[in-house]
This record gives structure tokens, sequence and C-alpha cells, in this order.
């Protein structure tokens, strides 16, 4: 399984949608937003937006989401 098809697989069971971080956990991805763009080539329609989350020292940090569109 590639790359793209195990972010695609996460973002079908994970409604949330998944973060850089989450990527890099779960995957070992270093560059979600280069995977979302290939994905994107391949005609999947996914939505990004900033969100704010917490740090590991508790301050505040904007990051993208990717979620699929349905």
């Amino acid at each position: 399984m590639t790359l793209c098809e195990k972010i695609l697989k996460f973002m079908k069971t994970h409604k949330l949608g998944i973060t850089p971080l989450q990527a890099m956990d779960h995957f070992g991805c270093m560059c979600l937003a280069q995977r979302i763009y290939d994905l994107r080539k391949m005609g999947y329609k996914i939505k990004s937006e900033i969100v704010e989350v917490k740090n590991r020292y508790g301050k505040t940090c904007r990051v993208a989401r990717y979620t699929l569109r349905e």
C-alpha cells in the first residue's frame, strides 16, 4: 500500500481529517501537503482548513487539517 493510499484510507475512516502531526505519527510522512497534492491530482476532493492546536509546550499553533469532501 502506498503512502497516498494509507492517508486516503485514514481520511475515509477519520471524518475529522488528518493533520501533519498525525501523518508523521501514523505513517512517518514528513510532507503531508505533497501527498494531499498528489491525491488531488488523482481526482479526490479534499478540503483544507487552518486549525489551532497546542504544541508540546502548551503554545497555540496553526496547522492545516485535510478532510475528504463528501
